[in-house]
């Protein structure tokens, strides 16, 4: 968020190669708070149940042990696809309809604030309207929709940058909508919960990877059009698979079981807080 806020007034200013070396005074700012100011220690825990060749292969194989746990990972990957593909390309496009870099940065950054604040408010959605629903209607659905708002917006009503603005924040809540998944997927695997988390993060890494691929190997035949819809039929395919994240009735149990624990306590500590 703070890297596109920064570019916006610094590029006009310096100038795009300065920009990028003064980078390197946040990096090294990054890296003496991490050697001189955080002093945590961690105590190691010993747990030889299994060889480690064999924890660390279970992330790869849960996937075909579980498939569901598999789905997720495919829906995790289509997650954040637009937010690596869209900086390659978007930027080139909105300049068509005269819109600067500096207008870009600052609704690209706007966009990642306004996903951070709907990051805590789709926490407590899920909770509400369930997990799965809400990874499905507002991440899946929401995204695909305001993927082709974004490309569509210029060509309708020309350089309208609160508009855009607009329409960027509304992709970066959507894109928000996501965040239940990290707590269904452990869900689909509660007696392989380390494994189930792997897998979220393998498909963090791989949306990194597949989007400027997608770009890469579509932009040149299909332009920036083909490559929106392309994004935004991934988005409505993982709202779909998303269906198929059924919790079982043991995972429901041992769910419910925690929370009866959890709400137990919490009711004792309140009654003896009054007395």
């Amino acid at each position: 968020m703070l890297g596109p806020f920064y570019s916006s007034y610094a590029v006009p200013a310096f100038g795009e190669i300065n920009t990028l070396w003064s980078a390197l005074l946040f990096v090294a700012a990054g890296g003496i708070l991490a050697l001189f100011f955080n002093k945590d220690k961690f105590t190691p825990i010993q747990k030889q149940d299994q060889p480690k060749w064999k924890e660390l292969s279970k992330a790869f194989t849960i996937m075909f042990e579980n498939p569901k746990v598999g789905i997720g990972g495919v829906v995790k990957t289509i997650n954040a696809i637009g937010q690596f593909g869209f900086a390659i390309f978007l930027p080139t496009y909105l300049a068509r309809y005269g819109y600067s870099v500096s207008e870009w940065l600052q609704i690209w950054g706007t966009l990642f604030f306004v996903n951070i604040v709907f990051n805590i408010i789709f926490g407590a959605v899920g909770d509400k309207l369930g997990w799965r629903n809400t990874v499905m209607w507002f991440g899946g659905v929401g995204c695909g929709i305001f993927t082709l708002a974004l490309y569509y917006t210029p060509q309708l009503i020309g350089h309208q940058y609160w508009v855009l603005m607009i329409i960027a924040c509304c992709y970066g809540a959507a894109l928000a909508g996501y965040v239940p998944l990290s707590a269904l997927l452990p869900t689909l695997a509660p007696d392989n919960k380390g494994a189930a988390m792997s897998v979220l993060n393998l498909g963090s890494g791989l949306c990194a990877f597949i989007a400027p691929g997608i770009v890469s190997l579509f932009i040149g035949p299909l332009g920036a059009g083909g490559v929106i819809w392309i994004f935004a039929a991934l988005y409505f395919f993982s709202a779909f698979l998303t269906r198929f994240l059924t919790i079982s009735e043991q995972s429901t149990d041992v769910y419910t079981e925690e929370r009866f624990v959890r709400e137990n306590v919490q009711t004792n500590f309140d009654k003896t807080v009054k007395q």
